[in-house]
């Protein structure tokens, strides 16, 4: 793509007392959106959905990451593999369904069949093939890690191993993690905003006051404080007693560029921004509980769902006007509130080398 979009200026890194945001162009610009594509969706970990929900061999994720199509399954070895979810014949769908169960996975155009491993079984009228060798056409596969049962994709290979993405974040929340939840259910959301904007605005509790006034109530924002380290950063806060989720604290993570965990007692939100054009992006919410059973347990999840929706209704319409805004004459660049908006200085420096590297990558 033109680079002219990014200036020395632009991708200079600066402390955030002095620092400007990044250009409104970024949030609007079609071209910025496709370079970001492969930029930064490309080349960093990828949620897919979580270890417990492939519990037998042959039960299969099937997603888009960065728009290329992905597919996650448990093989007979019980090995979790990933690869492009693309035969090798003429490339149809070996999965059309989000996620289910198979003995072998099939190609839905032609038939072609392959072992859970990758590997081409079958191949029907094929017989007169010449030079064919089964064994130059398995699937092609994907890098996969997993933290804490979730499970993550890199489609570039060069991402930094995930456990070093995630560091320090185990040892913070013992006890919450989503490796001690279940999977309850997925909800999907469109928002009328660029994935930055709705980013920005997962990272700051400037806004809780005046836009989630419920919210407000349920945690105690005079602690409310944002911490930054390498690829992650918290906003962290006590809850008030008496709130819809009773005492404890509220943990909210963000893992670059995409991940958000909201983390409270008795539950794991992970939360995947994809970009959707430059003026739209979905929001996958993937609720994970720690007690799933009993009437008590079902009345809390749906109280939680609940207040959760809401919150996500108030965010989309703001941030649905941010954009609006941020596509207008009247707007460019703003400043950061060193004390509110540590997050948002943090991640619009991480997309920066981002950028960078993606240039630098052609």
């Amino acid at each position: 793509m033109p680079l002219q979009p990014f200036s020395p200026d632009d991708l200079a890194a600066q402390p955030l007392e002095r620092a400007a945001t990044i250009p409104s162009a970024w949030y609007t610009d079609p071209e910025i959106a496709a370079f970001e594509r492969h930029a930064v969706f490309g080349r960093t970990w990828q949620y897919v959905g979580h270890a417990s929900r492939l519990a037998a061999a042959g039960d299969f994720l099937a997603d888009s990451v960065a728009g290329q199509p992905i597919i996650v399954v448990r093989d007979c070895e019980g090995e979790i593999r990933a690869f492009y979810n693309v035969c090798q014949h003429r490339g149809g769908p070996l999965a059309m369904e989000p996620c289910g169960r198979v003995k072998m996975l099939q190609c839905k155009y032609h038939g072609w069949t392959y072992r859970l491993d990758g590997s081409l079984r079958g191949v029907p009228r094929f017989d007169r093939s010449e030079l064919f060798d089964k064994r130059d056409f398995g699937l092609v596969p994907v890098r996969l890690e997993q933290w804490e049962g979730l499970l993550y994709v890199d489609l570039s290979g060069v991402a930094p191993a995930l456990e070093d993405t995630f560091a320090g974040i185990r040892e913070r929340v013992a006890g919450l993690s989503p490796a001690s939840s279940t999977f309850h259910h997925r909800d999907v959301h469109d928002v009328a905003c660029n994935w930055k904007a709705y980013v920005d605005n997962f990272l700051e509790g400037y806004h809780i006051p005046l836009v989630h006034p419920e919210l407000a109530s349920v945690l105690d924002y005079r602690a409310y404080v944002t911490e930054t380290a390498g690829a992650h950063s918290l906003q962290h806060s006590p809850l008030r007693a008496g709130g819809v989720y009773g005492d404890g604290d509220a943990f909210y993570y963000f893992v670059f560029p995409n991940t958000m965990l909201n983390i409270l007692p008795g539950r794991v939100q992970v939360n995947r921004v994809d970009p959707a054009g430059a003026g739209a992006c979905r929001v996958a919410f993937d609720y994970y509980y720690h007690d799933v059973k009993g009437e008590e347990a079902r009345r809390r999840i749906a109280a939680d769902v609940a207040f959760s929706n809401d919150v996500q209704a108030e965010d989309a319409d703001i941030c649905a006007h941010v954009q609006r805004g941020l596509a207008s004459n009247g707007y460019d660049r703003g400043r950061f509130s060193p004390e509110c908006e540590a997050g948002v200085h943090h991640f619009q420096g991480l997309l920066k080398r981002a950028y960078a590297a993606g240039m630098d990558a052609g």
